[in-house]
């Protein structure tokens, strides 16, 4: 087995490697003075499983030339298998038509993933389970409920919590995070009036004394959750916390979570922190790098995946 990676999230990449007991593969991915990314996989891999990690975050579009390109070298340098190990996968949010004349990009994504050479993908919490369906190879979509289920349990005693979905769209996840830690569920009615800005509505559900976790896959301006987290302290919560997978934290994200009323937004690593967020009195950030690590381990060994999540 080998693992190489790019430069969006290598210190994943070595705590994977450090889980799997195996060194991270020489790869070199540099650019030319234009900015053209060259790649060179530095040792053999004829024969060998390969898995290329790399999260399409930002710059999405530098970071997805860079997967490409790298399993371009491998294919062209006779490796067995190409596994794309994708812990945030770029685009996903464009998984339909909104409107006329729009592209369905996760669709063209996953089509280019495909044709570029890769086998099979490994991917964490798509924004929506039928981008599964998008790719014409073998994907396994894992979770990181295992890991926000242990952290909630080891902080909240029994009976304190209530799991909110921040919006309708979101009731499936939060509803399986609850029913694994036995936890009720509350839902935050949204209508978003303009793109990049949400306006809270109402809450469904009795909140009142309640520790909160709203549970989001992605987080991005974070106006979302911190408007979630007003309406359910006005509704009488003793506090709220956020828990989302991938902190996409664009522009002054960080800023307005540090300023909210958030008592703390917990994310996983499948987007490598900046600084901004590593300084963040409110911000935790969750490793995934056993969780991914065994995923991979399992898949070269020919095992199941998805007992992981029984």
């Amino acid at each position: 087995m080998k693992l190489v990676c790019g430069n969006s999230n290598r210190a994943l990449a070595e705590a994977i490697t450090k889980y799997l007991e195996i060194p991270l593969s020489s790869c070199l991915v540099r650019r030319f003075a234009d900015q053209e990314i060259f790649v060179e996989i530095q040792e053999n891999v004829r024969g060998e499983d390969t898995f290329v990690l790399q999260s399409t975050s930002y710059p999405a579009n530098d970071h997805l030339m860079e997967l490409l390109i790298m399993i371009d070298a491998l294919r062209r340098s006779s490796a067995k298998r190409i596994t794309a190990v994708l812990p945030y996968f770029g685009y996903a949010r464009q998984d339909r038509k909104p409107g006329p004349r729009t592209p369905i990009s996760a669709k063209l994504v996953a089509n280019i993933i495909t044709h570029a050479g890769a086998d099979r993908v490994l991917t964490l919490d798509l924004h929506a389970g039928q981008i599964q369906g998008f790719f014409d190879i073998p994907t396994d979509n894992l979770y990181a409920a295992p890991v926000m289920m242990r952290d909630i349990k080891e902080r909240y005693a029994p009976g304190t919590v209530m799991v909110v979905s921040p919006d309708v769209g979101g009731v499936v996840r939060a509803r399986a995070l609850a029913k694994r830690i036995d936890a009720q569920l509350a839902i935050v009615d949204k209508r978003r009036e303009r793109a990049g800005e949400s306006e809270v509505m109402n809450v469904i559900g009795n909140v009142e004394g309640r520790s909160c976790i709203l549970v989001d896959d992605i987080i991005d301006s974070g106006g979302t959750l911190c408007n979630a987290a007003e309406a359910l302290l006005a509704r009488g919560a003793k506090d709220v916390s956020a828990y989302c997978t991938h902190g996409v934290l664009s522009g002054g994200a960080v800023t307005r979570i540090s300023a909210s009323n958030l008592k703390e937004l917990v994310i996983t690593d499948s987007i490598q922190p900046t600084e901004a967020v590593r300084a963040a009195a409110n911000i935790r950030v969750l490793s995934i790098a056993p969780l991914i690590g065994e995923a991979i381990a399992r898949t070269a060994q020919e095992k199941s995946v998805s007992s992981l999540f029984d």
